[in-house]
């Protein structure tokens, strides 16, 4: 089985995470899916998002009804600061026999040999790597120090093209606080789910 981990805040999930998604699923030939909520992101632990219910819940609504598309709260459940190789590992030890898929902006990849581990990531996944259609390839060679040339040269194999889609979770909250409309950035149930429990407002 090909199981492609998508990690993330999702405060909240909109149509630009979905679009990845499912880029990634159809051109990597992924079986599934699985969106990862953190409980709480290193580079943001100053930040106050939506409790991890709230989070999973608009997942949940998002993705309905699209089967390949799943939902893990391995990091929610464990609680406390998420880091990718802890979640790979368990995912791993879920079920030795399936092949893992990261999935990541281009931008992050710059990002991997920072993260805990990164060896230990690269042994664990291959990196399926997100740029804009205008984009050129990324540079892998920031990578060196942390994965084999073998390794490399497959994740150089699995790039994936996509449209720009300029939304931001941060852009959307921006906006409900504000009192505009976020109408088609979001699917319609996610929508009325932060409507209902006044996400984002001052109110909340």
């Amino acid at each position: 089985m090909r199981l492609g981990i998508f990690g993330g805040s999702f405060d909240p999930v909109h149509y630009g995470h979905l679009l990845l998604a499912e880029y990634c699923r159809s051109d990597c030939r992924l079986d599934e899916v699985r969106f990862v909520p953190v409980a709480v992101a290193p580079h943001k632990q100053h930040l106050q998002p939506a409790s991890a219910d709230h989070r999973t819940q608009m997942l949940r609504l998002a993705i309905g009804g699209h089967e390949p598309f799943t939902i893990s709260t391995v990091e929610t459940d464990r609680g406390g600061v998420s880091y990718t190789v802890d979640t790979l590992e368990a995912l791993q030890c879920e079920d030795p026999t399936r092949q893992l898929f990261l999935l990541l902006g281009a931008d992050s990849l710059f990002d991997v040999p920072n993260w805990k581990n990164p060896a230990r990531i690269c042994e664990l996944a291959t990196l399926v790597v997100v740029r804009r259609s205008d984009m050129p390839e990324p540079d892998f060679s920031c990578l060196d120090q942390v994965a084999t040339p073998t390794q490399i040269d497959t994740f150089r194999r699995h790039q994936v093209r996509m449209p720009l889609i300029e939304l931001s979770s941060t852009t959307i909250r921006q906006r409900v606080a504000a009192g505009h409309s976020i109408r088609f950035q979001t699917p319609r149930a996610v929508e009325k789910y932060i409507e209902t429990h006044q996400l984002y407002t001052s109110a909340s």
